[in-house]
């Protein structure tokens, strides 16, 4: 059961085309997923579009089409979006998909069979953007004296027959599940927030409407449409084969070990999905993450606005490893961040090709100039030599525990460590210099050097997957030697290495006049 990973993206609302705030959250599952298939576990990566709901119902209807025709469209935005990033995903799933529709209504009535279901009345506030639900307290003043939901979508009274969750039976069984595992929630912030949340009491909660139709109808009362969060987080579920909870897959994918998402569903994640999921008799997932919001140039994003990011724009720009490390890099990933060229023309420059594309291109160019491409074989050890191997061949065991916890800007700030250590090392030892007077040690120098890049490059291959295979195509690293599994063996000696090329390039702008 260890040997498997199962890793999920929310899926996302299709009611307008993909930013870069989607690119950000599929990306670091992407990473995520890549660094579990490389350290030898079974994964599983699920993403996909979420269609139904009174939102996409009144889209379509504005844009003059039926829903099935206007959630074909929108959706496949998202799948050439996940083509052109070269995300893993194991699945795209859509809710409109008769394989979901079937687990939906299974999981409705594993719910109605534990008694957790019962038939009345909703009337409150209901935000259709947010398709949610809130409390009087937990509104906001609007324009005109209008009130809003917290997010300040707009609200609606909402007066309507309903099946009704009985969630205020799962305050305790949440709270104890949480105090029992408490990095279920993560970061800690959204988990202190969650536990407060249920803490002040929780109410049941209304999952039909009939107020529209574009939804899974209720099984046995088809005028009934399924509340979209219970259609939404069921999709975790019917990727991996539910309601066959006996099949191979389902047991061996779930629980799912995290749900990614942003920080503004995460109540309907650890709140809402757990109560579900025990009312039905699953478990909850092992956890759940929120990661927090890009801005732009100090904005949010918004249509209004009109400074959402095509992530498109950017891969043709900067190139797609490029954006990759920027979107992992620039922030703690759980925090908020802010986009700016500005910053990301910095990282591309400092971090890409001064650090990591100077210290592979100078150490391959000396092997190339002084050994005729051919890699020296290393003797004597120096306790310099010895030092950055063995930091090299740590950096695994680090970046592994900070990847496991999400951690994907600490993972990446662990390896440029040891890029930074690589190159104080070549500066330090001048193989240029040394080896006018002593090659074999200019060759034991250099070989020390392409080993540590060749460590780093295995580590990259889930961060930055073409840039790294390039690097370990220059080393001549076999494709069944990339897995971290040969991270224990060493580059052979005698190899000839082919011309070096300059894989991170620097990025120049108009201002700068810099040359490329």
């Amino acid at each position: 059961m260890n040997n498997r990973y199962y890793i999920t993206t929310p899926i996302y609302y299709v009611n307008d085309a993909p930013h870069i705030g989607h690119a950000y959250t599929t990306l670091a599952c992407d990473v995520i997923a890549r660094f579990m298939r490389l350290d030898g576990r079974e994964v599983m990566f699920l993403t996909g579009t979420d269609e139904h709901g009174q939102k996409v119902e009144k889209a379509a209807a504005n844009a003059g089409v039926a829903p099935q025709a206007f959630t074909d469209k929108v959706s496949q935005n998202f799948r050439s979006l996940a083509q052109r990033m070269k995300y893993s995903h194991d699945d795209f799933i859509r809710t409109t998909e008769p394989r979901h529709i079937k687990a939906s209504q299974a999981l409705w009535k594993a719910i109605e069979a534990s008694g957790n279901i019962y038939l009345g009345a909703y009337e409150g506030w209901y935000s259709v953007r947010d398709e949610a639900f809130f409390a009087e307290e937990e509104l906001v003043p609007g324009p005109g004296g209008k009130k809003r939901a917290p997010t300040g979508a707009d609200v609606e009274w909402v007066k309507e027959p309903s099946y009704f969750f009985k969630l205020s039976a799962w305050q305790e069984p949440l709270l104890r599940y949480y105090e029992q595992n408490p990095l279920a929630i993560q970061p800690d912030s959204r988990r202190n927030e969650i536990v407060s949340f249920i803490s002040g009491g929780l109410r049941d909660l209304s999952i039909s409407r009939t107020s529209f139709k574009w939804g899974i109808p209720v099984p046995g009362a088809p005028e009934h449409i399924m509340y979209v969060w219970l259609d939404v987080l069921a999709n975790y579920l019917t990727a991996i084969g539910y309601p066959d909870t006996d099949s191979p897959t389902f047991k061996r994918f779930w629980p799912a070990d995290v749900h990614v998402v942003g920080k503004d569903i995460v109540r309907f994640h650890a709140v809402y999905w757990p109560a579900f999921l025990m009312a039905a008799g699953l478990e909850p997932p092992r956890r759940v993450f929120a990661h927090g919001w890009w801005t732009v140039e100090g904005e949010k994003m918004s249509k209004s606005l009109g400074n959402a990011i095509d992530p498109n724009v950017l891969v043709d720009r900067f190139g797609l490893d490029a954006l990759r490390y920027f979107l992992l890099r620039e922030v703690p990933f759980g925090n908020d961040g802010d986009f700016s060229q500005a910053a990301m023309i910095q990282r591309i420059n400092s971090d890409l090709a001064n650090d990591l594309g100077n210290l592979c291109q100078r150490s391959l160019s000396m092997i190339q100039s002084y050994f005729a491409g051919v890699l020296p074989k290393p003797e004597h050890l120096s306790d310099r030599d010895k030092t950055l191997l063995e930091q090299a061949s740590m950096l695994h065991q680090t970046v592994a525990a900070s990847v496991s916890r999400q951690a994907l800007n600490d993972a990446l700030q662990e390896i440029w460590r040891v890029v930074s250590d690589a190159n104080r090392y070549v500066d330090s030892e001048k193989p240029w210099t040394v080896r006018k007077t002593d090659a074999v040690r200019a060759g034991t120098v250099l070989y020390v050097l392409a080993e540590t890049v060749r460590q780093i490059a295995l580590l990259l291959q889930a961060f930055i997957p073409d840039s790294a295979g390039r690097i370990l195509d220059q080393l001549v690293v076999p494709a069944d030697q990339r897995t971290f599994a040969a991270r224990s063996s060493q580059l052979v000696s005698g190899v000839t290495l082919p011309k070096p090329e300059g894989i991170f390039p620097r990025y120049v702008t108009e201002e700068t006049g810099a040359a490329k």
